[in-house]
């Protein structure tokens, strides 16, 4: 695998550090209801980052953690939202999974995000040329009917939308093999649409690779990119039903077989500084939910009034 920058391994080992983090607190009692972690998964967003741009629009889903660090860095306003304190992304009425954002929205309820996707992808068409939408599903996704009412309308509307699919290789409890017929390449081509496969763990090879294709969605290509990709942690919280031999060694496993020295001294940085995050939200007081700030418009927002938590030096997109 080819030696990663330092700012890329930081930031994946940041998302890393934050989702073991959220299970050590579910399992102090610190957090209550539900989480659903990336662990294993991080390389994903992470590899996607700079092939996306400000003016696109990113939509998530119940395993999103990663998807938004890796947009916004903002570990502080993520937390808050979770634990529902102040400085919370949306208030702390959107938690773990239903998030808003400037141009990033997840959700929690499968196959909602691609719908919702391809109708903003046609208003980038129309409005905002080059600007593309970008979805992230699960294989479980494909369950779901409103999946194929939304890939054929971006087929034939030729819609800037690219479909990230994080096949993991099981759907909650259920193994892909017992829940699919087919596969995503055999869905994807019904409607024409262009598909590939990401087998690779090595993230400059999968930046490489998919530059242009998605600079080719942009043009109203509609692509289907299939990472095979495995999760690590359980499906929520301490709800792992798959036997120990099938969880196997993850991306980090394979980087650190190879780079010894650099993944040590950052990772030891990223869990010092979310323990720190962690210590210094739960010390704050409860969230409060302002309506008028969580109004939905599509478009950016007004000059002078970045959201929660925009990092200093990053303009909201």
């Amino acid at each position: 695998m080819n030696r990663l920058a330092d700012e890329d391994l930081a930031l994946l080992l940041l998302i890393r550090s934050f989702e073991r983090k959220l299970l050590a607190l579910f399992e102090r009692g610190e957090l209550n209801g539900t989480t659903h972690t990336c662990l294993g998964q991080e390389y994903v967003p992470v590899s996607l980052r700079p092939l996306l741009r400000d003016s696109d629009w990113v939509f998530s889903n119940h395993r999103g953690h990663g998807h938004y660090l890796a947009r916004f860095e903002d570990p502080e306003g993520l937390l808050a939202e979770i634990l529902g304190r102040k400085g919370a992304v949306c208030d702390g009425v959107g938690g773990s999974q239903h998030l808003r954002r400037d141009r990033y929205l997840s959700t929690g309820v499968q196959g909602q995000s691609l719908p919702v996707a391809t109708g903003v992808a046609l208003h980038l068409k129309r409005r905002e040329p080059g600007a593309l939408a970008c979805v992230y599903i699960g294989d479980g996704t494909w369950g779901e009917g409103a999946v194929y009412e939304a890939l054929n309308m971006a087929q034939l509307w030729r819609l800037p939308l690219l479909v990230v699919v994080e096949h993991n290789g099981i759907a909650q409890s259920t193994p892909t093999e017992l829940q699919m017929a087919g596969t995503i390449a055999g869905r994807a081509a019904a409607f024409g649409i262009e598909h590939t496969r990401v087998t690779s763990l090595d993230i400059y090879d999968i930046r490489r690779y998919l530059a242009p294709l998605v600079e080719r969605a942009r043009g109203g290509a509609p692509l289907v990119v299939e990472f095979a990709t495995h999760r690590l942690g359980p499906h929520s919280k301490g709800d792992d039903t798959r036997p120990p031999d099938v969880v196997r060694p993850d991306w980090y496993a394979a980087y650190q077989a190879e780079h010894p020295e650099q993944p040590a001294r950052l990772e030891a940085a990223a869990r010092a500084r979310v323990d720190v995050i962690a210590e210094e939200v739960a010390a704050r007081p409860p969230a409060v939910w302002n309506p008028a700030a969580q109004s939905l418009a599509v478009g950016t927002p007004a000059v002078g009034t970045p959201a929660v938590g925009t990092p200093a030096g990053r303009t909201p997109a």
